[in-house]
Order: structure tokens, then C-alpha cells, then sequence
């Protein structure tokens, strides 16, 4: 029998021998069903993360997991250097898929696929195929962007803070403004391999593509013979109301050549693919793998995900979610909100200040949500989640931000108030949350401005005390 654990020695084993290098919320996730998540204690959570993206079909989906059940006795893992039933299958269905929904095109259907373990993955396989079949060593991708933590996919993402620790990183990456294609056309040249895009920029704070954008990197590649690559490891598989993201802008005549997805591809199970052309051939023997890559167990879970898709509709679903959704919250008038954009169920919330303390409140409200930079909260939900979790969320988020600092609990606020003087029972806050003027701060500025002559005063008498006494 499993030993059950309590939470806070859940905690202090982890802590004992975590790695470190990502940040942990203080509870410990035990089991998950759709939409929901139930910490150690039995706390249940409305979960509008999906994992960082990766349960667009929600959490143990039961074609998953009876995928997962029939397969496992059978044949777990064995490398692509033999042949199998399941991969063989799943090549099959997502080149089918790849093609009716991105369609074919004078350069070909997307349908040479090389199977690996993770969006990351995905990234590396894309800019190394990129690079063999160009023999062009340069990527331009853009800034704000964020493409994974391994060596190379770390030199494609923009973002200071990962890279720094890590330099020097891999030679031949160039970072342009996002939507400017004059700074596009200026860095690509005869040894650029790759544009690499992220059609919606979902760590950069859910920032969507302009389609003239897309189309002039479409038309670039197309001059300069460099390839085009979309990451659509977060948007890819219903998330913004399509299967692909890229969809959105066929008709501004946006098509990539290399599509690295991951994160939802195998429903949990630790799955990416990068997928190109078909004119563009196969690597040569040896140039690359991935020792568990396309594993029969990744392949049967990821079939029954394509399954799920396709049989619930659920691109479909996202899109008429995620636009109800959309209104709902930018009907919100609160002063801490920016800025509410995104597609289907992708959704960003820009805010004037940072987004942590409205994390916290949010999980005592039982709604599990992410951010997307410090200032950006992001709603990723499930693609299966119910209505009801749905607009029980949304009034939580909409709750949170119309309540400011005000609502939050002691935990959420401990650092961001202090006493205005002892005894008063008042607070002041110590640091901006919001970014921006809250009800009653006008009137604390100007009870500041006139408390500072009297601290001045107060100074000059105290002084003049001592000098006294020193006499």
C-alpha cells in the first residue's frame, strides 16, 4: 500500500534534495480529473494553467489513459531504429491532419516528421534541420520571445534572465522587434537559416502575431532562401481555436515550413515533434535522434489526444469559449487593468502593476492560474472544462481585479503594506501593485507631503535637545 503523505512532508523531502532553478507554490498537487486539481490537503482547484499549456484535453482524459493501459503491458519504449505499429499510426494521422487543416501549397505538405520528448526538443530539431538543409549557420528570432531552456532553443529566447547564467550561448542568433517587419527585413541576409516565430508570444505575455507581420516574414524566407519556422508548441492543438494557430493567417498568406509542437501532443506524456515539408527531404542517417523519441507509449497516448480532439470538437469549442470569455473580462473596468487580448482559450491580462499577489488570491479562491511575465496574468484552462468551472473562474479573475489590494489576504499582502504609524490600525502601501492611482491614494500623497515638514521639524527639535544636553 502507497504511503500517504502529509503536505508539509511532501514539502520537506523535495526541499531536501530539489535541484532548484523553478519557483514552487506551497502546496503539493496529488490528483487531477479534467479541469480540477486536488492538493495534499483536499483543497480542490479550478485549473486554468493546463500545466503550462499541455492539457488542452484536461487531466487523465480516459481515451488517455485507456491508451496508455493497453499499451503499456505490450511495449513501453524502443528506439527508431526499428520499426512499429503505434508510430506508424501516429505518422499517419498528424500528416493527416497537418494537411487539412494547414492545407498543401506550392511548397508542399508539411508531413516529414521527427518525434522527441518536448516542446524544447521540438525547438532544437527544428533549427538543426533548419541549418542542414539551408547550410546557413543564422537564426533571427524575436525579442520577448521564449522557445525553451535547452542550449540552443535558451539562444532563441530572448528574455535576459534566462539567458544570462548560461552564456555563452550558441553563436549565429539575432533578436528583432516582434511585429516589425522593416527590423525583419533588415536582419536577414544570405546566411540566414530561419525565421523563427512564435505566432502568439505566450511567456512574452500573450502577444498575437499581426498578420501583416506574418506575412512579410512568409515573403522574406521566400526571397532570401532562408526557411520559415513557427512554435506553435503552446498554441498548437486547439488552444487558440484552431488546430494550428498558423490557420488563423493562411490568408494573409502566412505558411511555415518546420512546425515544432509539444507540450498537449501526448496528453502528459512527455511528447514533441517537429514536422516540415515534404520537398525538404529527411536528415541523413546519424545526424540526429532521440533515444526515446516516438516510444510506442508517447505514440498510442498521443493517437488517443488526436482522437479527442477531432471526436469533441474542441478546436471549436476554444474558439467560442475563449471569445464568451474575452468579452466577459474586458467588460471588467478596473484601474490595475492595461489590457485583455488573446485567442480562443490563450488569454492574457495585462496589468499596471505585479501580477503575483492576484496569483495567490486567486488559488485561496481555488482558481490556479499562471503569469506570463511579472505583469501579465494568463489563463491557459483545459480545453475540456466544463461551462460551469468556466464562468466560475472568470467571476474569480473578475472579482480579483475589480477588488485591487484591498481584498487580498494577509499572506498575499505581508509585503506589500506596512504600518503608516504605530497604532494607527491604518496601512500604506510600501510598493506599487497595481501601477496605478487606487481609490484614497491622491489623499495619501497629500497626507505624506504634509506630514514630511512636520518629521522635519520634529528632526530639529530633537537635535537641538541634544545639543543641549551635550553642553
Amino acid at each position: 500500500m502507497a504511503e500517504k503523505l502529509q503536505t508539509s512532508q511532501i514539502m520537506e523531502m523535495e526541499t531536501a534534495h530539489y535541484s532548484g532553478g523553478v519557483g514552487r507554490r506551497p502546496v503539493a498537487i496529488v490528483r487531477a480529473h479534467g479541469a480540477r486539481l486536488w492538493d495534499s490537503d483536499g483543497k480542490e482547484y479550478i485549473d486554468c494553467a493546463a500545466g503550462h499549456g499541455w492539457a488542452n484535453t484536461g487531466h487523465c482524459h480516459p481515451a488517455v489513459t485507456q491508451a496508455i493501459e493497453t499499451q503499456a503491458p505490450k511495449l513501453i519504449a524502443h528506439t527508431e531504429s526499428a520499426y512499429n505499429d503505434q508510430r506508424a499510426l501516429w505518422f499517419r494521422e498528424l500528416a493527416e491532419i497537418m494537411r487539412s487543416e494547414l492545407g498543401d501549397s506550392p511548397r508542399g505538405p508539411l508531413s516529414r516528421i521527427h518525434p522527441c520528448n518536448s516542446g524544447t526538443e521540438a525547438i532544437e530539431s527544428a533549427i538543426k534541420a533548419a541549418r542542414l538543409f539551408t547550410g546557413r549557420p543564422g537564426v533571427v528570432a524575436m525579442r520577448n520571445a521564449f522557445h525553451g531552456r535547452t542550449l540552443g532553443a535558451l539562444s532563441a529566447t530572448w528574455n535576459p534572465k534566462y539567458r544570462k547564467p548560461f552564456e555563452p550561448l550558441v553563436p549565429g542568433f539575432e533578436h528583432v522587434a516582434f511585429n516589425d517587419a522593416d527590423a525583419l527585413d533588415k536582419a536577414i541576409d544570405d546566411r540566414t537559416a530561419a525565421i523563427l516565430i512564435e505566432v502568439v508570444q505566450g511567456e512574452g505575455g500573450v502577444h498575437p502575431a499581426q498578420a501583416e507581420f506574418l506575412s512579410a516574414a512568409r515573403r522574406l524566407c521566400d526571397e532570401r532562401g532562408a526557411l520559415l519556422i513557427a512554435d506553435e508548441i503552446q498554441t498548437g492543438l486547439g488552444r487558440t481555436g484552431r488546430w494550428f494557430a498558423s490557420q488563423l493567417f493562411l490568408d494573409a498568406g502566412f505558411r511555415p515550413d518546420i512546425i515544432a509542437l509539444g507540450k498537449s501532443l501526448g496528453g502528459g506524456v512527455p511528447m514533441g515533434a517537429a514536422v516540415w515539408r515534404e520537398d525538404l527531404g529527411s536528415l541523413p542517417s546519424g545526424a540526429h535522434g532521440s533515444t526515446f523519441g516516438g516510444n510506442p507509449l508517447a505514440c498510442a497516448a498521443s493517437r488517443a489526444v488526436l482522437g479527442v480532439l477531432r471526436d469533441e470538437r474542441l478546436p471549436e469549442r476554444a474558439e467560442r469559449l475563449g471569445a464568451e470569455l474575452l468579452r466577459e473580462l474586458r467588460a471588467v473596468e478596473a484601474k490595475q487593468v492595461r489590457e485583455v487580448r488573446g485567442l480562443g482559450l490563450m488569454i492574457g491580462i495585462q496589468l499596471r502593476g505585479k501580477v503575483t499577489p492576484l496569483l495567490k488570491e486567486l488559488m485561496d479562491r481555488g482558481v490556479w492560474a499562471l503569469p506570463a511575465g511579472p505583469t501579465v496574468l494568463r489563463l491557459l484552462p483545459p480545453l475540456v472544462i466544463s461551462e460551469h468551472d468556466l464562468n466560475a473562474a472568470s467571476r474569480a479573475v473578475r472579482e480579483v481585479l475589480g477588488g485591487g489590494c484591498r481584498r487580498r489576504t494577509p499572506d498575499a499582502t505581508r509585503r506589500y503594506t506596512q504600518p503608516l504609524r504605530a497604532g494607527s490600525g491604518r496601512v500604506r502601501i510600501s510598493r506599487r501593485v497595481d501601477g496605478g492611482s487606487r481609490p484614497g491614494s491622491a489623499y495619501r500623497r497629500r497626507r505624506q507631503r504634509r506630514r514630511r515638514p512636520r518629521r522635519g521639524r520634529q528632526r530639529d527639535s530633537l537635535t537641538r535637545t541634544r545639543r543641549h544636553l551635550l553642553r
